[in-house]
Parts: structure tokens; C-alpha cells; sequence
């Protein structure tokens, strides 16, 4: 019998973190309802000293952002007129 994944997912430790950065901790993916979403994960700590999870779901159909637009050597610094 096929295993069934509905409603379950898994977190792994983020190995490739970038100093400086925001990346999370922990990443992994989950299913929820059958659909398919990758899961980032941070631990945090509130005012009162208890650590918890601060989670961030993205759906895996999502395309990414497209990069911002790289200033060339020679790049008007002028603003375009109307």
C-alpha cells in the first residue's frame, strides 16, 4: 500500500545558511488538505523566555520572484521624463 503524506510534513536542519542573512533554520515541506507547500522555520524566543517555532509556509507552485535589474557601467542616473 502507498504511503500517504495528506496532512504531514518534515522540517530538516538548514545546512546552507548565509552569515548575515535571514534564512531559516529549519526547512522542510508539508501537505495540507493535498496540497503541497515548502516550509521555512526560525526559533524564536518570547518575552517571557519560552522558545518556539516561528513558521512561514510557501505553496511549491509558486514561481519565484524575478531578480531585480543589475545598474550597468554607464547606467543615466537621470530620472526619465514624461
Amino acid at each position: 500500500m502507498p504511503y500517504d503524506n495528506t496532512n504531514s510534513g518534515a522540517l530538516f536542519k538548514n545546512t546552507k545558511m548565509r552569515e548575515g542573512k535571514d534564512d531559516p533554520q529549519y526547512t522542510g515541506s508539508i501537505n495540507i488538505e493535498g496540497k503541497d507547500f515548502w516550509l521555512d522555520a526560525w526559533v524564536k524566543e518570547s518575552k517571557d523566555g519560552k522558545k518556539y517555532f516561528s513558521l512561514r509556509p510557501r505553496a511549491k507552485d509558486t514561481k519565484p520572484a524575478p531578480p531585480a535589474r543589475q545598474r550597468s557601467p554607464g547606467d543615466d542616473d537621470e530620472e526619465i521624463p514624461f
